[in-house]
């Protein structure tokens, strides 16, 4: 990689769930934004070193990154507090290979109704 011209900035680059590089915002900062505009009763915290988001002190959910994990995806997973019980089974982890328009706007149900 050539060193950046003097003046000039090099663009951020940030890696995908699935450990591709790529220019703007990385998940876990997607994921965050996500957060705030579907949950402002959340805040954000660490979790076994972590991101996590909390409700009255207890944490709803988690991400784990898949570069921090070394996985072939990342992890958006629910804690028992989470409110998405649908009978007797239902999920608490889902894997994030891409975050696109699509995911994104299931991960924004996800927690309005996981804090409903």
């Amino acid at each position: 990689m050539k060193p950046a011209k003097k003046g000039t900035q090099t663009p951020p680059k940030s890696t995908s769930a699935a450990g591709r590089k790529s220019k703007g915002f990385t998940d876990e900062e997607r994921l965050h934004a996500i957060m705030k505009a579907n949950a402002p009763a959340l805040s954000p915290k660490t979790w076994y070193g972590m991101p996590a988001y909390a409700k009255d002190g207890n944490v709803v959910c988690f991400f784990q990154s898949a570069q921090k994990f070394k996985t072939r995806y990342a992890t958006l997973g629910f804690s028992d507090k989470a409110k998405l019980d649908e009978g007797h089974m239902w999920p608490t982890a889902f894997a994030l290979k891409e975050l696109n328009a699509a995911e994104e706007a299931r991960i924004g149900a996800l927690i309005k109704k996981a804090v409903s």
